[in-house]
């Protein structure tokens, strides 16, 4: 059974399909052989992120292999660091790494480089060209906390104590950093939009790092200015939030961040969220990747229990968080056809 035409974008405006609308985060990487090949020829991640012709084949790859009902934009959260003046590359096998980090230079030190983004808006256009007109096209930008937590460290960590003793030992200068990304961040997704993104969403990968009082100040209030000034610029745009970890700080988030519909991580209890959120508010979720590399019985249950949680509310059947290296494509296939049939 197919989607009603754009049902991915209907549920995003509350309306509740007969079957969920698909796609998952990370559906465009390294599990795809395509997407590997295409790598080889062109060195280096980052590279790839700004090469317009090669980022929008990536992003098409996963739409044409599995027609899922989202195509979302291949890029990476730290283009907007890179944005705002920080040196940007990928270690191999270690992950990103950002200069000078600014747990030790200030936020002046920086020189501006808006420029950097334009390949991103390059690829945009020509993904919006491309898509069949049934399929939603989404866009995204990682949120303030998470983006500012690799900005002052200058590459990820388990707990991002660094940012975290910042935003306590010196919270004038973290929220200066805050307040610049928030700034880029809506130049930046309204961007996207103008060239054609139907949706967005915001990433906060680290927000479950946070206590209640540091998750408001630095997670639900800057993301809640965020769709306050993208929705007086593009109103009729959906914004999907996505604080990871976030727990039952996930009931304050969205009465008060504004987003028109929230993402589920795997630790969430579907039907606890179904419980406790607004009645019409969209959500997306919540498979837990391993469980989809796992595949058999434990996916089925898995998929079953997650479509069982939410009988009336409007749902996007998504992961909990992004798709791993090492899953089957069959799993993936499978779980198309659980979901769709």
């Amino acid at each position: 059974m197919k989607a009603s035409p754009k049902s991915l974008l209907a549920t995003l405006r509350g309306v509740r399909q007969d079957r969920p609308a698909m796609w998952l985060m990370r559906q465009a990487g390294r599990y795809l052989p395509e997407y590997r090949a295409l790598r080889e020829t062109k060195g280096g991640f980052l590279e790839l992120c700004y090469d317009p012709e090669a980022a929008a084949e990536v992003t098409m790859q996963p739409i044409r292999r599995f027609g899922f009902d989202g195509a979302i934009l291949f890029s990476d959260i730290l283009v907007i660091p890179h944005a705002l003046g920080q040196d940007l590359w990928f270690e191999a096998g270690e992950g990103p790494r950002l200069a000078p980090a600014l747990v030790d230079h200030a936020l002046e030190s920086l020189t501006a480089a808006p420029a950097r983004l334009d390949p991103v808006y390059a690829t945009v256009a020509r993904v919006a060209a491309a898509l069949a007109p049934e399929t939603t096209f989404l866009g995204f930008a990682g949120s303030p906390w998470t983006v500012a937590t690799y900005m002052v460290a200058g590459q990820g960590s388990k707990d991002q104590a660094a940012a975290r003793r910042m935003a306590f030992g010196d919270a004038s200068a973290f929220g200066a950093i805050i307040d610049a990304i928030v700034d880029v961040t809506v130049t930046y997704l309204s961007g996207q939009i103008e060239q054609g993104v139907e949706a967005v969403q915001l990433f906060d990968s680290w927000a479950g790092s946070l206590s209640p009082a540091q998750f408001e100040q630095w997670v639900i209030a800057p993301n809640a200015e965020i769709v306050r000034r993208i929705k007086q610029m593009h109103p009729d745009t959906p914004v999907i939030g996505f604080p990871k970890g976030a727990g039952a700080k996930l009931v304050a988030y969205t009465n008060e961040t504004g987003v028109d519909a929230v993402g589920l991580d795997e630790t969430i209890d579907p039907a606890w969220a179904n419980a406790v959120l607004p009645s019409q508010l969209p959500v997306q979720g919540n498979l837990d990747p391993l469980a989809l590399i796992a595949g058999g019985e434990a996916l089925d249950t898995a998929i079953d229990r997650i479509l069982a949680a939410f009988p009336d509310r409007p749902h996007i059947f998504n992961l909990g968080h992004g798709i791993l290296p090492d899953t089957p494509i069959a799993h993936v296939e499978h779980l198309i056809r659980r979901v769709r049939d």
